[in-house]
């Protein structure tokens, strides 16, 4: 189990989740069918893929987006096209569950571009995943309606809910943390884009914070989000969102918490976990104490023993530190077998 001070938001409820058709997760039945596979209790079980779900373009990518097919056949279907959606999301509420996350992260905004649809889809997936579950949802949308409509399909049995996320674009979100007594993930992004810098997300999460001290909100009740993006792409991100954890900690000392979703920063590279891992070791010394991840992934007890002089963690720590440009030094390690 994670550390007891470490608060973890289960990232994996969420419509943009992929698996490989034809992977370890996909499955072809002898009629053309597919599915995507899963174990409980030891016996197999599948969720059909559609037949719409074809035309899409994850799916003729090569992608098969589990999630939102087993909220699609939740919202949609009946009998055992219904049960099928609801048994592969109870089946991930309990391995979030027991992996060590205190909090289940939603998101639906990807299963349609009609709103209405969007909101049909938060609100059903909130009261069934309460039905099931014994911790609460973290409601998470860039769309404040949606927000709201999850908020008022929790009935508050798990413990008070969490709002992902409240930023500059949609203050009008505090007012529904305030209605509904939720705790709020506040993201560090400007009002039209996203930060350059550590200065950048300090300045953007002020505001924020500024703003929903204004509303009676709490400091413990705010989790801030630096915003975390992929190293390989640039070799300041790492640096930034270090940077960023410190600068928020010295200002706002203990009382705040600070997450994200670390796993953003290994989007694109090999052995992600080993990534993933070292960032968290590295995020917690610098002052984070939540993540926005997987917990059957990203162990956080492993992170935290981490040999920081290893050979393989030296390279993940370099790259996230920014003294790999491109990741070419990290990724000829893994060509070698240095980082096995």
């Amino acid at each position: 189990m994670p550390p007891t001070n470490f608060t973890i938001i289960g990232e994996n409820i969420h419509c943009t989740r992929v698996v490989k058709r034809g992977g370890i997760r996909g499955h072809v039945f002898d009629d053309g069918t597919e599915a995507v596979k899963f174990r409980v209790d030891g016996e197999l079980e599948f969720v059909k893929v559609p037949p719409h779900f074809e035309k899409t373009q994850p799916y003729q990518q090569g992608n098969l987006k589990h999630f939102m097919i087993a909220v699609w056949k939740g919202v949609n279907c009946d009998g055992k096209d219904a049960a099928e959606g609801e048994r592969y999301i109870k089946y991930e509420v309990d391995r979030q569950t027991r992996a060590g996350a205190a909090y289940l992260d939603l998101n639906v905004d990807e299963l349609s571009h009609r709103v209405g649809e969007q909101i049909e889809a938060m609100r059903w997936l909130v009261q069934f995943v309460q039905s099931v579950s014994d911790i609460p949802p973290s409601i998470d949308s860039s769309n404040s309606e949606i927000i709201q409509a999850g908020l008022e399909a929790y009935d508050g049995s798990t413990g008070r809910p969490m709002v992902n996320s409240v930023a500059l674009e949609r203050l009008d979100t505090l007012d529904l943390i305030v209605e509904h007594e939720a705790k709020c993930i506040i993201s560090a992004a400007a009002e039209s884009g996203m930060p350059e810098n550590a200065d950048d997300r300090l300045e953007n999460a002020t505001q924020v914070i500024d703003a929903a001290s204004d509303r009676g909100v709490p400091f413990g009740d705010m989790y801030i989000d630096p915003l975390f993006f992929p190293v390989s792409v640039d070799k300041a991100y790492g640096p930034h969102a270090l940077e960023a954890i410190s600068k928020l900690r010295d200002r706002f000392g203990g009382d705040v918490h600070i997450t994200g979703g670390m796993s953003n920063v290994s989007f694109g590279l090999p052995k992600r976990a080993l990534v993933n891992e070292t960032f968290v070791k590295l995020a917690v010394e610098a002052g984070a104490d939540s993540g926005i991840i997987d917990p059957i992934q990203v162990k956080i007890d492993r992170a935290m023993k981490l040999d920081m002089d290893s050979p393989r963690v030296r390279y993940a720590v370099d790259l996230l530190e920014g003294r790999d440009d491109f990741a070419m030094n990290y990724i000829t390690a893994y060509r070698s077998g240095e980082l096995d």
